[in-house]
């Protein structure tokens, strides 16, 4: 089979296409010919090494596809089954085997792509929206690189929901998409707190979503209402560097969070809920997805330079 194998920490130059023997099931997996993975910025942090990952690997953490074969004791799958599973490396290929406990049914009326390119940021905004801060009805929240495939997720989200979204994107063309997904404004990097503090009357959000990290945390924090919550999902931007806690005290008694997806679904039967929740949304029309781009499996680099250089929107996909 076709797959991408990571021999050493780098860039995006390190992501090789190649050739590798087929998998085979082992007891408890699912063998699974992969109609199309997801580009995730986490894939980053393994590839570069801030995320400790053994090597030679075959990278992508997310992914759908259909069974083709099934390892010893397992009886929750068929052979046939459309399938989809999150936070296991081997996406990046033809084929994988997966531990059938992180994998997921999806359901009809759910496109496989649209299944790939949704289950591990749509299980991200589901814990963000329902868990690290919990939206109300009337709430107003900011969401940063709204034109993202993570931000135009949550800002549908939080729609839904009932909030208002006030949105960051850094081009016309991303603040039009994150206006077409529901963002009530739309507003530049510079200066984007102040701004924020005038959209709110002074009295700033309830909850800030930011997974860009060091370029937008000062600004995030000071955009936040008293008690408001600072969910910081991701530094896509570089890591924030220490800072006093006494801050989240001079900022009103606010509340700082540092979640990630792997704690949010470590147990199967929430891992099925929320995946059963975001992909009805998908189905249903709550929630639409937006592929930016579609590339080959042999240009995977390509596709990691692109979104590390931040020349993307929507969500990105290989396919095999």
């Amino acid at each position: 089979m076709r797959a991408i194998v990571v021999t050493e920490n780098g860039g995006p130059e390190v992501l090789k296409a190649g050739e590798r023997p087929d998998p085979a099931p082992g007891p408890g997996e699912v063998l699974i010919d992969v109609a199309a993975s997801g580009v995730n910025f986490v894939d980053v942090y393994f590839r570069t090494g801030v995320y400790q990952q053994p090597l030679p690997y075959v990278p992508g953490v997310e992914a759908a596809g259909t069974v083709a074969a099934l390892g010893e004791g397992v009886e929750e799958f068929s052979v046939g089954d459309r399938v989809a599973w999150v936070n296991v490396q081997g996406a990046h290929a033809e084929r994988a085997a997966i531990p059938a406990a992180s994998v997921v049914p999806v359901p009809d009326g759910v496109d496989l792509e649209d299944a790939a390119a949704t289950l591990l940021q749509g299980a991200t905004a589901h814990y963000l929206t329902h868990a690290t801060y919990e939206i109300r009805p009337g709430d107003t929240v900011l969401v940063h690189a709204a034109a993202g495939g993570m931000g135009l997720l949550l800002t549908q989200v939080a729609k839904n929901l009932g909030a208002r979204v006030i949105g960051t994107a850094s081009t016309p063309e991303k603040e039009k998409l994150a206006r077409d997904a529901g963002a009530d404004d739309v507003l530049g990097y510079d200066g984007f707190s102040d701004r924020v503090r005038e959209l709110t009357g002074g009295e700033g959000v309830a909850a800030v979503y930011d997974g860009v990290g060091a370029p937008t945390f000062d600004g995030s924090l000071a955009s936040l209402r008293p008690r408001g919550t600072l969910a910081l999902y991701g530094a896509a931007g570089g890591p924030v560097a220490a800072f006093d806690p006494q801050r989240l005290n001079a900022a009103g008694s606010v509340y700082l969070a540092r979640p990630s997806l792997v704690h949010h679904i470590a147990d199967r039967g929430e891992l099925l809920r929320r995946a059963s929740e975001v992909y009805g949304w998908v189905a249903g029309g709550a929630v639409r997805v937006h592929v930016g781009h579609r590339y080959d499996l042999a240009e995977a680099g390509t596709a990691y330079a692109d979104l590390e250089a931040r020349r993307t929107t929507g969500k990105l996909l290989l396919v095999p």
